[in-house]
């Protein structure tokens, strides 16, 4: 019986590794890859909003831009707070949370900014629907929505849509849990 000598696996090998390098770049653009690693991040920090509002038993907002661009993380601790709309033009600056990623660098707020980092080249959130038209998603202390503005109504759900190139990519955030769904 013959088999395949060690050199001829070998070959085969390095032909299959040299036409895969070649092929997989043409198959997935770039825009695709982009967009869905903007929509994982963008789930990891939804979640991780929530769960922190549990953990500290205190609200969070994740607030979208209206440009686009993307989005911030903003600890709340007064129900003035809650029930007042994000203003990033105020004289009293947002308390924002610090992004656990950026800590060793020096620190930093949570603001995430596409424009700025080049993973997401192309890429912006084109629509956001949540709570009947509004562009923040709040979580009380129990990780619940609640409905921006007042602090105590359950939110309504949303939808957060992010546009890569040709490709849509819509989140959706169910009423009163918060949990996430891609479409």
């Amino acid at each position: 019986m013959r088999g395949y000598t060690l050199i001829e696996l070998l070959i085969v090998i390095a032909i299959l590794g040299i036409a895969s390098a070649l092929l997989v770049p043409h198959m997935v653009n770039s825009d695709t890859m982009n967009g869905q690693a903007a929509v994982r991040l963008m789930i990891g920090d939804l979640c991780f909003a929530q769960s922190d509002a549990l953990a500290h038993q205190e609200f969070r907002r994740v607030h979208f831009y209206e440009d686009g661009r993307g989005y911030c993380l903003v600890r709340l601790t007064t129900t003035a707070e809650v029930s007042a709309p994000f203003d990033e033009s105020s004289t009293t600056p947002p308390d924002y949370v610090t992004d656990p990623m950026r800590v060793a660098g020096g620190g930093g707020d949570y603001i995430i900014d596409f424009t700025v980092d080049t993973r997401f080249a192309g890429v912006t959130i084109s629509a956001v629907n949540i709570d009947g038209g509004g562009r923040d998603v709040t979580y009380d202390s129990l990780g619940g929505t609640v409905m921006a503005g007042t602090g105590d109504q359950p939110g309504m759900g949303g939808t957060i849509t992010v546009k890569s190139g040709t490709d849509d990519y819509v989140i959706n955030i169910q009423p009163f849990t918060g949990k996430l769904t891609v479409n």
